[in-house]
């Protein structure tokens, strides 16, 4: 049997499965039910946050024989069956980045026209439907104005900005949010768990991270990353697949800024070089570090999700919150200075030494004599 990549394997196939779009499936599951339907939808929101399969599943619940206009079609009749196998013919899906000419749009539009062959609506799924020519916006734009009753648009774009004003206001418009890394790490576990593969916490913790909003840029490099754990995934494998360092290594790192033990922390970054790890990385992982410490000191805690729950509160009850505020400034500041560095590995090094000499400065007692001469208030001049 051939083998299916998790991201087309796990793709939603009823609104209750999509994860993290909690906003967009209640407006669209009460409108279905209502039957209170637009002529024209818009997805908005960056990559791999449901916005082609958010569409796909609304023209499955418009042309679902068996249930009807329902937000729940039934997935196994003739039509819900063609649309997921992409071979519906009243289901014309269109890459407007490579559909781009004016000409191709008209083609397109003039079938609109024509009712459909064997489902209820025809259904126009665009996609990057920012990418289109002026000359293409105003061809759709006549359909947009009268449309048939019988068709239904469904745009998806990730630079809504770039749109004309007229066909934003002809859309019912829906932004997909990106997704936090804990809400797309609990998804990550529930795919292994079904798939019988087993893993750490702590990894897709930083596959959460890595994926960047994107939860099917999470499910690729989940792919990846049981490939390159021989078919398990670990914290430290996953690290060394991205390039990351992983709480095993900017934990040290930490201790001996706050130590003021200013050998241990170079070694500390030399190791960490060794593994030909981007600097701009590291100070990104330990500015991460910095706030979830901050988080714990005011209380808010990290969540029952992070592996390093126990450390964080040790660490907060350690160190005085305006330390962890400065270095937390002091990392964001190295790492936005790093192209300005002789080279990667001396802004970054530069960047911890800032960190120890405020660590230091706090750590070092004063004497009860500079302390009275400090606090003395000078005296008034007789008269």
């Amino acid at each position: 049997m051939t083998y299916q990549v998790l991201a087309r394997k796990w793709r939603p196939k009823v609104f209750e499965e999509i994860v993290g779009q909690p906003h967009v499936v209640t407006a669209l599951v009460n409108a279905l039910e209502s039957k209170r339907l637009h002529h024209a939808y818009l997805f908005t929101g960056t990559r791999g946050v449901g916005k082609t399969t958010l569409a796909r599943i609304l023209a499955k619940a418009l042309n679902c024989e068996t249930n009807g206009i329902s937000s729940k079609p039934c997935g196994k009749c003739r039509a819900c069956t063609e649309i997921d196998a992409g071979r519906f013919v009243d289901l014309l899906e269109v890459d407007a980045a490579t559909n781009t000419k004016v000409d191709e749009m008209r083609e397109l539009l003039d079938n609109a026209q024509y009712m459909p062959v064997g489902g209820r609506f025809k259904v126009y799924i665009i996609d990057e439907v920012h990418m289109l020519s002026r000359h293409a916006f105003n061809s759709m734009l006549k359909t947009l104005e009268e449309p048939p009753e019988h068709v239904k648009f469904i745009l998806a774009t990730t630079d809504p900005q770039r749109l004309p004003v007229t066909i934003l206001s002809r859309c019912l418009q829906f932004n997909l949010k990106p997704l936090s890394p804990p809400l797309i790490a609990g998804h990550l576990k529930h795919v292994l768990t079904a798939e019988g593969i087993a893993f750490e916490e702590a990894a897709l913790t930083l596959i959460g991270k890595a994926a960047a909003g994107s939860l099917r840029d999470s499910l690729s490099i989940l792919d990846q990353a049981i490939a390159h754990g021989g078919g398990n995934v670990n914290a430290t494998e996953v690290a060394q697949m991205l390039g990351s360092l992983g709480g095993d290594l900017v934990w040290p790192l930490l201790e001996r800024i706050v130590e003021a033990d200013g050998k241990g922390t170079i070694e500390e970054a030399q190791r960490i070089a060794s593994r030909s790890i981007s600097m701009d990385t590291v100070l990104e992982d330990l500015a991460g570090l910095l706030h979830r410490v901050a988080l714990a000191q005011a209380g808010a805690g990290t969540g029952d999700d992070d592996p390093y729950a126990a450390r964080v509160g040790e660490m907060a009850a350690r160190i005085d919150a305006g330390r962890v505020q400065v270095m937390y400034q002091v990392a964001v500041l190295g790492r936005r200075d790093l192209p300005l560095a002789p080279d990667e590995y001396a802004g970054f090094t530069m960047t911890l030494l800032r960190m120890l000499s405020f660590n230091q400065d706090a750590a070092q007692p004063r004497s009860a004599g500079s302390t009275a001469v400090q606090n003395a208030a000078p005296r008034a001049p007789a008269r």
